[in-house]
Parts: structure tokens; sequence; C-alpha cells
């Protein structure tokens, strides 16, 4: 098999380096990486503002896609390697046709601590569809993004008038049993940071956790604006007035900070990016649609699996490329730093 050149996207050759499948994902921090982060597509049924502009788009073309046996031959690797949990993310990953055949295909994997853990983040519209399938093919966690439940709001919010079917899902995944059931809401200041405890409440009637997310600087057009963010202390206060909060210690590497509410066993989640980031313990590796190693959210570099993956490189060349990708992970995110510059792929097109 001839060699093929380990290259970043950027066109910085990417400094190879010895290694057999198999070594753990460890970064010059000793942070182990066992959650890959899959973006199916950049695609998405809403146009949420604080992620995409609502018309102008410039998707990834279909030949640029990674296809579903791509996917899984870098899933098997990263398994290998000690990927534990594998999150199917967007743009709205239930747009991929083939969706039940992927979750199915990267649910069948097993690492050296045994079966690997298959979640999916989505908008819940088709979600009362598909669900059935979904965990027939052995879907084990979901994620629901919802930030308002004012219809007039959402369809603001979203431009599409949807609130019916997100919420239709939601009650699909409510009945399905799948637990834990979690809810995603963006906080944003004049737009629902009035409704956090109703948000809160929702979830509760659902089964489900809520969790609020600090605003980040990941929209496509780059008018993130810092005042407008709700920020972590912020949404605790507001709860406050409702629940008492208990910290639940042991996160880990989780990126949510939790708080039993009223003693528990219910709680809420803050995921707080911007306020309190959480980068000594982020765990998280992330592909998008297109096959683009990133080991930050909001990263400016991507190291490009793709050329590897269409030229027939060995599993070696492509592990280390994930290797490489892992070595090359910075301390933290820095948004808070005047050099700090916004990543210049949108949040659909990253993947969440």
């Amino acid at each position: 098999m001839p060699a093929v050149p380990l290259m970043l996207r950027t066109g910085r050759a990417a400094s190879a380096r010895p290694t057999a499948p198999g070594a753990p994902l460890v970064d010059r921090f000793g942070r182990v990486h066992r959650d890959l982060r899959i973006s199916l597509t950049d695609r998405c049924s809403l146009r949420c503002t604080y992620c995409m502009p609502e018309q102008g788009n410039e998707w990834l073309a279909r030949t640029s896609i990674l296809s579903t046996d791509e996917i899984v031959r870098v899933a098997r690797l990263a398994a290998a390697s000690g990927i534990t949990t594998f999150r199917l993310t967007g743009g709205e990953p239930l747009l991929r046709a083939d969706i039940v055949d992927v979750v199915r295909r990267i649910a069948a994997i097993a690492g050296p601590d045994g079966p690997v853990e298959v979640a999916l983040t989505t908008n819940g519209i088709r979600l009362g569809e598909v669900l059935p399938d979904l965990i027939d093919a052995g879907l084990d966690r979901l994620n629901i993004s919802i930030d308002t439940l004012d219809r007039d709001r959402f369809r603001e919010l979203t431009r599409r008038d949807r609130l019916d079917d997100v919420v239709e899902g939601i009650a699909a995944a409510s009945a399905s049993g799948l637990r834990p059931l979690k809810l995603n809401a963006v906080a944003m200041r004049g737009v629902n940071d009035h409704e956090l405890v109703d948000l809160v409440a929702f979830a509760l009637d659902h089964g489900a956790e809520m969790r609020f997310i600090e605003q980040m600087p990941l929209d496509a057009g780059h008018t993130w604006d810092r005042a407008r963010m709700v920020t972590r202390d912020e949404i605790l206060s507001a709860l406050s007035e409702r629940w008492s909060l208990e910290p639940v210690p042991g996160r880990g590497g989780a990126p949510a900070e939790r708080f039993l509410l009223d003693g528990g066993p219910a709680a809420v989640g803050v995921i707080a990016s911007v306020t309190a980031p959480f980068c000594g313990a982020c765990d998280r590796l992330r592909l998008t649609a297109d096959g683009q190693l990133r080991n930050c959210l909001f990263s400016n570099d991507e190291y490009d699996l793709m050329p590897l993956l269409r030229a027939g490189a060995d599993d070696v060349a492509l592990d280390a490329l994930l290797h490489d990708c892992i070595a090359g992970k910075l301390p933290g995110h820095a948004i808070d730093d005047p050099s700090f510059l916004q990543p210049a792929r949108g949040m659909n097109a990253i993947g969440g």
C-alpha cells in the first residue's frame, strides 16, 4: 500500500508518530480521551439564530460527506484506542437517511472494556417516527434540544414553526423509557431567560433532565455577543428561586455541572463553557461530517482523515492521525484571551 502523507487541513504537515493501533488517546496534559462526537451532516431542519443564518448556507457537497463504511472504520479504530462513547450529532442527524444503520453498526463495536455506548443529539423533529428503530438498533442515550416553550418565540428563534413536532418527539422519547433523557437549551438574554424555571418543570414532567448551555461563539454569522449570554451564575440564581440546588459530586469529564433539585433525585445541569470552562478534564474528540478531526470545539485546526480514507491508507496511518490530533490539543479554548479567534465553521458544520 503506498504511503499517504499525514496533512492538516491548513496544509501543515502533521508529525507522524509511530504507534500500533490501540494505544490510548492521551494528550500532553494527561487527559485520556473516551468520547468521540461524530457529525453525520451539516444540514438541519431548523435555522436557529445562534447557530446558522436563515439563507445563504453553503452546504457540504454530498461527495465530501463520510460514508457509513468510513464512519464505522474510524469508530472501530477509536474504540480500539479507548473511546467508549460515540455521540451522533449534526446539523440534524435524523436528516441522514441511513441513521438507523449508522446506529446499529456503531452499537455493534466493542472496545477493550466491552461494547461502546451510542448517544444521539437531535432537535426532536422526526424522532417519533424513527425512535423505535433507533432503540432496536442499539441507541443508549438521547439529548433533545428545546430552547423555548413559546410558539411565537420558537418560530422567531428557529425561523421555523415546528414546536409541535419537537414536543411530539420529546413525548415519544419520554414514553420510550430510554433513560437518561436530557433536554438542552441555550440560555439567551431577552429571549428565553424568563423561561428557565418553566423549562425545568417541562423536563421533569417528561422524565427528563434539563441542561442549560451558555451561548458560545459558534454561530456561522459570527454575531456572538457576550452581553447577550446568560451566565452560569445567573441561571443558578433564577433556578434557586424555585428549588434548592445541591451540587452533585464526581463530575469527571462530563460537560454539565449537575445540581439536585430539592435534594433529588431530579437534577438540572449547566454547561458553562464560557464562564466556568472545564477544559482541564475534557475527554472529547470530534469528527466532522466531511472527515475532519477536531481536538477542541473551538479549535481552528483540523486534521483531515478524508485523503487517507479515500486513498486506501491502512489502519496504522489512520490511527497515527488520530493520535497526532490528540497530541496537538491545547490546554484550553482561551475564549477570554484577547487573541481568541472564533472558529470559521458554525456549530452546524462542526457538530454538537
